[in-house]
């Protein structure tokens, strides 16, 4: 299925407001902001924020480290009403995605009197159940469990004020289209509807037509990204090579990081490789395993008991890191994105993105440069652990 933009003749005029104070939000949201690091809006939070408070439906279209997800944070937090909940549906195609929102909301609604509940597939429903029956003002659910607990009664809608579907080219490519239509069925037709994603697939163009009013149309093109903040580079190596290449860089690297590899049998090995090597603890994810188990490594990676994670670009959009290594060049230009999304995501931070790029790979790296108007320079192997020292 090919790629749609949305044609620029159909952008409503944006807002842009150029910093947080002009928005006029609530001082304890501000002050959450500020304590969070960001200092002022990015391209996407410029224009979107404001028809969001408004209570427009809006479509963003921006690719990861836009700042989607915080967009939609301060948009909830600012409409929320204290006293009623739950107030906000946020829909996530994973239980990481899901977990890695529920912590964005919470830390910048930190001065705000609001509870923030994460429900997702895997863990136990009865603690789903006591939650939600006190009544949190804002819910971050995968899909499935969010039906369910709608379904079940235990989810009421009645004062539903937003839903916000985020990445929702992945929630559609899983499967979860029926889902999302019988939830808005039993929404309050007043309900205000945020979508977001990197990409406009027809098919997310058929699902806005049918849960969307006049929405706003926002799109953040490739040049107007935040992957300012991420230095992309890329090493030219053969299949053989690349282990030895790694092996070196972690003799140097005491930061936390992401290793990407596209199938997980080669995560899998890779950990058994590198666990051989080092003493430091290190973690591989992928979606092969149990949820409980993936819960259980990424509270390890998080709190720093791991300094290493492993994992397939499946799980890319659940991550924040300061460095990022592409072991393998993603298959496809939407992975590349994400992966990188994951350093993209530190806002104010020094971020650097290594992708090992053998001689097939030459053509999928020129491919990623062009479509998203950016450039990948190249390093070479001695170059590479006085670039990390840098972080």
């Amino acid at each position: 299925m090919a790629t749609e933009d949305i044609a620029d003749g159909q952008i409503e005029p944006h807002y842009g407001v150029d910093s947080f104070e002009k928005m006029n939000l609530k001082p304890e949201l501000l002050r959450g902001i500020y304590s969070c690091g960001f200092e002022r809006p990015s391209v996407i939070q410029q224009r979107a924020i404001m028809p969001m408070i408004k209570g427009r439906d809006v479509i963003a279209q921006g690719q990861a480290g836009t700042g989607k997800t915080v967009m939609s944070s301060i948009s909830v937090l600012q409409r929320i009403d204290a006293n009623v909940g739950p107030g906000t549906l946020i829909l996530a195609p994973t239980r990481e995605v899901a977990q890695r929102i529920q912590k964005d909301v919470s830390a910048i609604g930190n001065f705000l009197n609001i509870n923030c509940r994460a429900c997702i597939g895997g863990t136990a429903v009865r603690d789903d159940i006591k939650a939600l029956q006190e009544g949190p003002q804002v819910v971050v659910a995968t899909p499935g469990r969010a039906h369910d607990m709608i379904r079940r009664g235990f989810l009421q809608t009645d004062a539903m004020k937003m839903v916000v579907l985020d990445e929702t080219d992945d929630i559609l490519s899983r499967g979860f289209s029926e889902y999302i239509y019988d939830i808005f069925q039993l929404l309050p037709r007043s309900t205000q509807v945020v979508v977001h994603s990197p990409t406009m697939l027809q098919d997310i163009l058929e699902v806005t037509t049918k849960i969307m009013r006049d929405p706003v149309r926002i799109v953040v093109k490739g040049d107007e990204l935040t992957l300012q903040s991420t230095k992309q580079l890329y090493i030219a190596v053969e299949e053989e090579g690349k282990l030895d290449i790694l092996s070196d860089l972690y003799k140097t690297v005491t930061i936390p990081s992401v290793i990407f590899c596209n199938t997980w049998r080669k995560v899998d090995w890779l950990t058994d490789k590198l666990a051989a090597t080092y003493d430091f603890a290190i973690s591989a994810i992928h979606d092969v395993m149990e949820p409980t188990q993936r819960d259980l490594l990424m509270k390890e990676f998080r709190s720093g008991s791991s300094r290493v994670l492993l994992t397939t670009d499946l799980l890319a959009r659940g991550i924040e890191v300061s460095l990022v290594i592409n072991y393998d060049l993603p298959s496809n230009r939407e992975s590349y994105i994400h992966c990188v999304g994951c350093s993209a995501r530190n806002f104010c931070r020094k971020a650097v993105a290594i992708s090992f790029v053998t001689a097939d790979d030459v053509r999928m790296l020129r491919e990623i440069e062009q479509f998203y108007g950016t450039q990948i320079d190249e390093i070479t192997r001695s170059g590479l652990s006085a670039l990390v020292g840098e972080i």
